[in-house]
């Protein structure tokens, strides 16, 4: 007998994310499951200095005080939760959850899932989480769990594990498992998949878009959907952004499954609906993820405002002035960013930003002396000198890097709401011919263009954002930019086009460094992967933008010679 879809939602993408969401999730209309994902490499090593501070915390602190006020709602609507807010210390939040409900006098079946902290890892490491898989959120679900508690799990886990519950399906169930996956790649950034961070957002109202759900159904198809009445918008191109975003490659490889990107199908299946399906799993690694964090040393940072006129010959008498206080700093970084205006009519577009950035193992050298000498010029240096805030004490970074281990060497764990320790075992072991890394294969040729632009047609000069949409982020160090068109005939010039060589061209911060392009055409879409542009990664705080969340915009904005027949049409003129 074929069971009804699980009706399953999001009501957080970070540590942060929009407090009322849980509240309007579970108010805004039906579900089975709702889901909370609050980590991110940054908040891991967040949530390790906290638990430097108090071995009890590690947890997301705000969660409870999310539930304080929505678990009675969950309780009356009879919808399960499942959150990794437990980050490094999902005991210790299973238990606060069991107090609250205790406090509030509300039956609460918890679990949680442990066995993820590899601690103590290894010299210097502040925190070391392999990536669980969903099977450990399943176990907990058959046990009866309303609340399942979850340290580092991968994202895409909050739903593939509670629709393996719902479907009771085998552990090798490929292709499933790998359309729940896909969904919850989707779902697992919030907002993001409801008009957020999109690139035609101009298209839409999405001052305030509603948080996603799916249907995910037996056959692991799904339909990415919001609830009746919230802002925003699901559509074909909001769902593409959210499946390019984060990836690596066309195969999304997980604990319990790797998953085809280069087979997702999307349709728009009603207003507000887009159905997923054609997803295809394969087995997955025989090893999981390890994320470490660890601190990387010291960081301090200035900014100059540079108005006016002269900004070049202002920005070489600050760093002469500074020269002899930066000799010793293991590394420094001026980026001067040319804000300024020409006859601006106000002061502040007339003003450019001189950004310094130092890093050193030691806070001395980053420290109170470097910062008094950058306040002590604030008389003897260029017209018009200040800077845009007040210097402060070195502050300690964090660097993040991932390694692999054996999946049977992690305690994967659940722990049911009766206190029975289960032990969850890996995945099926990986085929012979899989135990090795497999090339992605050759990209397929982009389907047919409905029409053709012609290689001799006439182009225009303009962004490539006038027919591209784009999304980034980042791994890591690394940084990802996926990009799509919306018809085959953009497809067919895109796939052609945009070469890596013309991508490094169009950003030039990429240069020398080892660019990958993959293909996914059924999305009409190319994901570049970019190694290392990010250095030691976001808690490192080393570029502008650490996470590269602006970086498929910056493409965006490039300019390039595009078929005129591919345009959008001019506005009429009145």
């Amino acid at each position: 007998m074929t069971r009804r879809p699980l009706i399953i939602g999001n009501a957080s993408g970070f540590y942060g994310d929009r407090a009322a969401a849980l509240r309007e999730m579970l108010t805004g209309g039906p579900l089975d499951v709702l889901t909370g994902d609050y980590l991110a490499e940054l908040t891991m090593l967040i949530l390790g200095r906290d638990r430097l501070k108090n071995p009890g915390l590690g947890y997301a602190k705000t969660f409870p005080r999310q539930l304080e006020e929505c678990l009675g709602l969950a309780h009356e609507r009879g919808v399960r939760i499942v959150t990794n807010a437990g980050g490094l210390n999902p005991a210790g939040l299973a238990d606060a959850v069991r107090a609250l409900a205790a406090k509030l006098g509300i039956p609460a079946s918890v679990a949680h899932v442990e066995g993820d902290d590899l601690m103590p890892y290894e010299d210097g490491a502040l925190t070391a989480n392999a990536y669980l898989g969903g099977a450990g959120i399943t176990a907990c679900l058959r046990a009866g769990a309303d609340i399942v508690v979850t340290g580092r799990v991968t994202d895409a886990a909050l739903v593939s594990g509670p629709a393996a519950w719902w479907f009771d399906w085998a552990p090798d169930d490929w292709d499933r498992l790998a359309g729940a996956v896909v969904a919850g790649h989707v779902l697992e950034c919030g907002t993001q998949a409801t008009g957020g961070n999109y690139s035609f957002f101009t298209r839409h109202d999405v001052r305030a878009p509603g948080f996603p759900l799916a249907e995910v159904c037996e056959d692991g198809s799904s339909v990415v959907t919001k609830h009746p009445g919230t802002g925003g918008v699901v559509s074909v191109g909001t769902v593409t952004a959210q499946l390019l975003y984060e990836t690596q490659g066309v195969r999304y490889l997980g604990p319990d499954v790797t998953a085809r990107l280069d087979t997702v199908r999307l349709l728009s299946v009603g207003a507000d609906r887009v159905g997923i399906s054609g997803v295809r799993g394969e087995a997955p690694p025989g090893t999981l993820k390890v994320g470490v964090t660890r601190i990387g040393g010291w960081r301090n940072e200035v900014v100059f405002v540079l108005t006016g006129l002269d900004i070049e010959a202002k920005e070489e008498l600050v760093r002469a002035q500074l020269a002899d206080a930066l000799r010793d700093v293991a590394e420094v970084d001026w980026t001067l960013a040319r804000t300024d205006h020409e006859d601006a009519a106000t002061q502040e577009t007339s003003s450019a930003l001189l950004r310094l950035v130092v890093r050193d193992p030691s806070p001395d050298p980053v420290g109170r002396s470097l910062t008094a000498a950058a306040i002590e010029l604030a008389l003897a240096s260029y017209p018009g000198f200040h800077v845009t805030a007040a210097p402060g004490p070195a502050q300690p970074y964090g660097v993040f890097t991932s390694a692999e281990v054996p999946a049977a060497s992690v305690p994967h764990t659940a722990v049911l709401p009766n206190g029975t320790r289960l032990p969850v075992p890996p995945a099926l072991a990986v085929p012979p011919a899989l135990a090795a890394p497999q090339p992605s294969p050759a990209p397929p040729a982009p389907p047919a263009p409905t029409a053709p632009p012609g290689p001799t047609g006439p182009t225009r000069r303009g962004p490539l954002g006038a027919l591209v949409g784009a999304r980034s982020g980042d791994k890591g160090g690394d940084a990802n930019v996926g990009v799509w068109v919306e018809s085959d005939a953009a497809w067919a010039w895109l796939h052609a086009t945009l070469t890596v060589d013309a991508f490094q061209a169009l950003l030039p911060e990429t240069a020398g460094l080892p660019v990958a392009r993959h293909v996914l055409p059924h999305l009409r879409a190319l994901n570049f992967t970019v190694p290392g542009l990010l250095g030691d990664g976001v808690a490192s705080g080393h570029r502008f933008d650490p996470q590269a969340k602006a970086l498929g915009e910056w493409l965006r904005a490039r300019h390039t010679d595009i078929p005129v027949a591919l345009l959008p049409a001019p506005e009429a003129t009145p």
